[in-house]
């Protein structure tokens, strides 16, 4: 897959790629924001640890074979995943950002959402 294409496949989330590791990043606050909204009763305000508690039950669920290699660094502005394998973590977003955009199944992930 060219580069430019993965970057446009996974938009809004982009790539970094330092130099012994890689992350995927997305400046929160805008994209999805409704799915957070269906629980900010319990606290869930969108931000990146919110985003952060949603991969760990997308990854648990639909690629635990990556739980040891793709981890999380949120920040209450910014959602962050990282590796010290690309293909690892490439293989995450793509699927997590396509799960992002299956309302049905983002919104049952997000019912397994903890409060982070």
């Amino acid at each position: 897959m060219d580069t430019n294409n993965f970057q446009e496949l996974i938009k809004p989330f982009f790539w970094v790629e330092h130099e012994k590791s890689v992350s995927v990043c997305l400046n929160v606050g805008e994209y999805k924001a409704e799915i957070f909204q269906t629980r900010e009763e319990e606290g869930f305000e969108g931000n990146g640890y919110d985003w952060g508690s949603l991969a760990i039950v997308f990854l648990e669920e639909y690629k635990p074979e990556l739980m040891e290699v793709v981890k999380f660094d949120p920040e209450a502005d910014m959602f962050c995943a990282y590796s010290s394998n690309p293909d690892a973590l490439k293989s995450f977003i793509i699927a997590f950002k396509e799960a992002c955009e299956n309302e049905t199944l983002i919104q049952d992930l997000f019912s397994r959402a903890e409060l982070d």
